[in-house]
């Protein structure tokens, strides 16, 4: 751990009957508070990954790289789709950002910068979060960074055979275990739990990361959600990787990702 990062673990952020306590780690910035506010949400086809865990090709020390440039980091953890089922993941989420909120104080953070980024599906839950935050008050933020996500459920089959991967629209495919049954046979839903439902020009800037090669969750999925967001009014970046596949396999710089992803909320 660098020392310059003061590390706080296990912050309980939600208590749900039934269920264990959900939680988050703080990574704290040496630089004068309040300090800007990271909330990160991990992948893993929102049935699998931990806070703990990072994308192996950004390194163990991501979040200490990310508070040595300045913000707080709160890495959260969320229930799985083992769990329960669509909203919980997307209700929890909201709940880590309404917390961080109301804890800023005490913790030196910003209350007013507060920023969401995740990766495939936990890009996914953050896009979610920050699409609808006016819907809930107090989970509303000023940015999102969202890296290779998914953000049309019913539309991710087809994309993915578009690219060559082979889709599972069955009932152990993991969008169904999420949506609690297969896209195809709840629209409705899976509309409902997709990002690109939810483009509006009150969304906040967003920014999209996407490999160009991605055939577990292709690019295309990326593509949709700016052009809904471009006619809409809000603003949003895209940028496609080179030779990039999942998690930035294949990508050849993933420092000049991260260091893009940083600027694009400092800006903010």
């Amino acid at each position: 751990m660098n020392p310059a990062v003061r590390y706080i673990p296990d912050l309980v952020y939600g208590e749900i009957a039934g269920f264990r306590p959900l939680e988050l780690d703080l990574y704290l910035p040496s630089s004068p508070s309040p300090a800007p506010v990271i909330v990160h949400v991990h992948g893993g086809g929102w049935r699998r990954g931990s806070r703990r865990h990072p994308l192996p090709r950004v390194g163990a020390d991501f979040y200490e790289r990310l508070a040595g440039r300045g913000f707080a980091v709160a890495a959260v953890d969320y229930r799985l789709s083992g769990e329960a089922v669509f909203p919980a993941a997307l209700g929890d989420v909201r709940t880590a950002v309404g917390w961080i909120r109301k804890q800023a104080a005490d913790y030196g953070l910003d209350a007013g910068r507060v920023f969401l980024w995740g990766d495939s599906a936990g890009g996914h839950l953050a896009l979610m979060t920050a699409l609808t935050g006016a819907e809930v008050p107090g989970s509303e933020v000023q940015g999102v960074v969202a890296w290779f996500p998914v953000t049309d459920l019913a539309g991710l089959g087809s994309d993915v055979r578009d690219a060559g991967g082979t889709p599972d629209p069955g009932p152990e495919s993991r969008e169904a275990l999420f949506l609690g049954a297969a896209a195809a046979d709840v629209p409705d839903l899976a509309r409902a739990a997709s990002p690109v439902a939810y483009a509006s020009a009150a969304a906040p800037p967003v920014l999209l990361l996407h490999g160009a090669v991605d055939d577990l969750v292709p690019p295309a999925q990326s593509i949709r959600l700016a052009e809904a967001l471009t006619a809409a009014g809000a603003t949003v970046e895209l940028e496609l990787v080179p030779g990039a596949t999942h998690f930035w396999n294949g990508a050849e710089d993933v420092d000049a990702i991260v260091r893009r992803s940083v600027e694009f909320l400092h800006a903010r």
